[in-house]
């Protein structure tokens, strides 16, 4: 829902899990470990672990009721949760943090983007994102999560949300990463302004980015420590 009543100033909410205490951390510190990145299963393993944990922090959001399960001697009672989940991500990096949410919302719908950044000049400073490929259930009036594990300038996670929005308006959306850049999470801030429906989690905000806009100290490149190398 895009807007808010009385025309108050929308404010996007931002968990940082670094200012808290959390495994989060640890896994995170892993993740950025220059000799642990030589392990490719165990850096991929991180990123599922760090979206774990993650959907567990989001499922504290949800909407609940109380619902009667029939057990083999009696009747039982469990509140659980009544939204319609859809967990989206950015190809190809997205796809082990993806998995992490997948394993705690195991009934989820799930939908996927290719999105890929490319250098507009020769000296690789200047940064564009092309979209390519979608694949999506309708997102009508469900809970969206997008996982993308790096918010470097936040354009690839932005375009990422509208490309899915062609599939239906969610009512509920949550932006996810691993590592963001201060200056992606203000533009972030800034692209939702209007929006009153949007949560950005991000498991450590970094202060910078540097002339080729990966963030600083940040991890390298997520998709090529995930998966090797790309020409």
């Amino acid at each position: 829902m895009r807007g808010c009543l009385f025309n108050h100033e929308v404010t996007m909410k931002v968990i940082n899990f670094a200012k808290q205490n959390t495994v989060i951390n640890r896994y995170v510190a892993e993740l950025r470990d220059v000799n642990i990145q030589k392990n490719r299963a165990r850096f991929r393993y991180n990123l599922a672990r760090t979206g774990q944990m993650m959907a567990y922090e989001i499922s504290k959001t949800l909407h609940y009721s109380e619902k009667l399960i029939e057990t083999p001697l009696a009747t039982a009672s469990a509140s659980t949760a009544d939204n319609e989940i859809v967990l989206g991500t950015i190809f190809r990096a997205g796809l082990p943090f993806h998995q992490g949410f997948l394993d705690v919302f195991d009934n989820a719908g799930n939908a996927f983007v290719s999105a890929y950044r490319y250098y507009k000049d020769k000296e690789c400073k200047t940064v564009d994102i092309k979209i390519e490929y979608i694949a999506s259930p309708d997102l009508t009036g469900k809970t969206l999560i997008i996982a993308d594990p790096m918010l470097a300038t936040g354009g690839s996670l932005e375009l990422g949300y509208h490309a899915f929005c062609t599939k239906g308006i969610p009512a509920t959306v949550h932006l996810c990463s691993v590592i963001a850049s201060q200056k992606g999470v203000d533009y972030i801030k800034k692209a939702f302004a209007d929006y009153d429906n949007v949560t950005l989690w991000c498991a450590a905000i970094d202060p910078d980015l540097n002339e080729h806009c990966y963030i600083v100290p940040g991890l390298g490149d997520a998709g090529d420590l995930a998966y090797g190398d790309k020409l």
